[in-house]
């Protein structure tokens, strides 16, 4: 008896720290698909939409569908800092996308690492265009200098062999994907990140999609001629790299085409875009199935989104980099039954954030939390509680670039109803371009500019000083950028296309 009650004693005493340590099985997996450039609606989930995507979707529909996310620099190498870091792009100093992204620097990856987690990065990393290392945080990472190809890319394993893998990118980053995920003993829990070249430009889909939307009628969008209450480098852009009647990515051979039978390009375009991301579709579809057989579906964080939007014509530009919303509005559907289960799908409308990641899967996977960034966690509201709390605006920066002339300085404040922008010289002396407001609720195309209604006026004083207000609250005052030189006519360098 003595024996048995001791045994007991000490059962007892085990129990509460036993039941207080999570094993593998209880700590989530992540599986973290990141596209480039792909817009919040470039999936048939958000709506009635030609693109068909019905395996991303299905991570919405089994989980939680963020209506409202968005990045905070609508372009590829800052973006992706942002939801590494969880910090805007002054802070972690990647301001361009030819920056190093900092060794030095806290990154998710790092903290699931410093967890237990084994981690992996698969894919394009768009972080210094001529460096293909191992960065920190990764026990394994497969990569390739600058932007990749659509076929047959040259990738480094491992810090070490580079070698010509023939394939489509988007098919030969799954299968990587699947061998790593395969080769997991269980023994400890695994986070990889699948870094996508879709739907990146120039924009070449697997053959078997390449006519997939050949029957597609896609005109320009009617904002594209709604330009006389905007500002004057609107106008000034149509023409160049990253206009309607500029080359299109090389969709348009003669230039500047502003024809009626120009839009046939446009429509190339579009359609090749959307096509690459039936592609994603696929490779969504199939990670799903390998979790799904290796019985850890419902123990991963399956994340899908992307660095940031574009325009595909709207108000008369492409490419990315401005405050409008095709730019900088992005896809995230999260399925993870730990958040809700899968028969209870969620949508969440609250402003969400590519700073937002970082502390959302340490939090979710129970890692030591990030310290003084500048993103929240959403786990609260992913699993339908309260959050009084949450952010109802939040700031978009973008500094000026020569080696892409085509958008001036933007600061804006984005609300739940409302979008101020304003264009800043880069030297503190006033404004030199027309500001916009749009009452976004009312007004989702952002086709009104309200600015110089004195019916606003008072609107516009309290969004300006609020835009100040949250500037020098992330850290950003002085707000250091670089002066603007003006809207270019001429093309890029061919080799940081």
């Amino acid at each position: 008896m003595r024996i048995l009650m001791l045994l007991w004693f000490l059962a007892a005493i085990a129990m509460p720290a036993l039941a207080g340590a999570e094993s593998p099985a209880q700590r989530p997996n992540v599986v973290f698909v990141l596209t480039d450039d792909q817009r919040w609606d470039a999936m048939s989930l958000y709506g009635d939409v030609p693109l068909q995507t019905p395996h991303i979707d299905r991570l919405g529909q089994e989980g939680i569908h963020f209506l409202n996310t968005f990045c905070t620099t609508s372009l590829c190498s800052p973006s992706r800092a942002t939801i590494l870091s969880g910090l805007y792009a002054h802070a972690h100093g990647v301001s361009n996308n030819f920056t190093e992204y900092p060794e030095d620097m806290p990154t998710w990856p790092l903290a699931l690492q410093a967890a237990g987690y084994e981690t992996a990065y698969v894919g394009k990393y768009h972080m210094g265009e001529d460096n293909d290392d191992i960065r920190p945080g990764f026990d394994h990472f497969i990569t390739h200098k600058g932007q990749g190809q659509y076929f047959d890319t040259t990738f480094r394993f491992n810090g070490g062999e580079r070698r010509v893998v023939e394939g489509y990118y988007t098919t030969v980053v799954t299968d990587m994907a699947e061998e790593w995920i395969t080769s997991r003993s269980g023994e400890r829990p695994w986070a990889i990140i699948i870094g996508h070249k879709a739907p990146h430009s120039f924009y070449y889909p697997e053959p078997k999609y390449e006519n997939a939307f050949d029957d597609v009628r896609i005109p320009y969008p009617r904002t594209a001629f709604m330009l006389d209450d905007k500002p004057a480098w609107y106008q000034e852009r149509l023409d160049t790299w990253h206009g309607i009647y500029g080359p299109l990515f090389d969709y348009r051979q003669d230039f500047p085409d502003r024809s009626p039978e120009g839009v046939a390009a446009f429509e190339d375009m579009v359609r090749a875009y959307w096509a690459t991301i039936l592609s994603v579709d696929d490779s969504v579809g199939r990670l799903y199935q390998l979790l799904e057989e290796r019985g850890e579906l419902d123990n991963t964080l399956f994340i899908h989104t992307s660095d940031n939007g574009i325009l595909n014509g709207e108000h008369g530009m492409i490419d990315k980099r401005t405050a409008h919303e095709p730019s900088m509005r992005i896809p995230l559907v999260v399925r993870y039954p730990g958040l809700t289960p899968p028969d209870q799908p969620r949508e969440v409308e609250q402003l969400v954030l590519t700073t937002d990641f970082a502390p959302s899967i340490v939090d979710i996977c129970g890692a030591e939390p990030l310290e003084d960034i500048h993103g929240r966690s959403w786990r609260r509201i992913a699993s339908g509680e309260s959050d009084p709390a949450w952010r109802r605006s939040f700031v978009y920066m973008y500094n000026y670039e020569r080696q892409f002339p085509y958008t001036p300085n933007v600061r804006a404040l984005r609300t739940d109803d409302w979008k101020y922008v304003r264009y800043p010289h880069g030297d503190g002396s006033p404004d030199r371009h027309m500001a916009e407001l749009y009452q976004i609720v009312r007004d989702p195309e952002e086709a009104v500019n309200l600015i110089q209604d004195p019916d606003y006026a008072e609107i516009v004083k309290k969004l300006h000083a609020e835009l100040d207000r949250q500037l020098a609250a992330i850290g950003a005052e002085p707000d250091v950028m670089p002066i603007d030189e003006g809207i270019g006519q001429d093309l890029p360098d061919p080799a940081i296309r």
